[in-house]
């Protein structure tokens, strides 16, 4: 039983590490948002137009969908496809982890 005990808290362990490990990075995000997004989107993430929405307060994992819908077509737009289109799952995740912390 202690050795069940032991492996399970081994593995509870190694999960939550690779957790830590792959956490998105609002800092990097931030800059991924600035030289991608915010020309459209705005530096708040307050749209400079009537036909772009408002990503302030979304949430995130709302965000990590439509990016990547973008990017792999099944949402389709003829502006954001070009710029989805080369963001990595992990620039993804890091720019949703920023916008989603974003406060109005």
């Amino acid at each position: 039983m202690l050795k069940a005990t032991l492996l399970v808290n081994t593995m509870v362990a190694g999960v939550l590490c690779a957790a830590a490990a792959n956490a998105a990075d609002p800092a990097v995000g931030q800059k991924l948002y600035e030289t991608t997004c915010a020309a459209c989107h705005g530096a708040t993430g307050v749209s400079i137009a009537p036909i772009y929405p408002n990503l302030v307060d979304q949430k995130e994992q709302y965000l990590v969908q439509q990016l990547k819908a973008f990017r792999d077509g099944s949402r389709q737009n003829p502006i954001m496809q070009p710029m989805a289109k080369n963001l990595s799952d992990t620039d993804i995740a890091n720019i949703a982890a920023y916008l989603s912390n974003l406060k109005p």
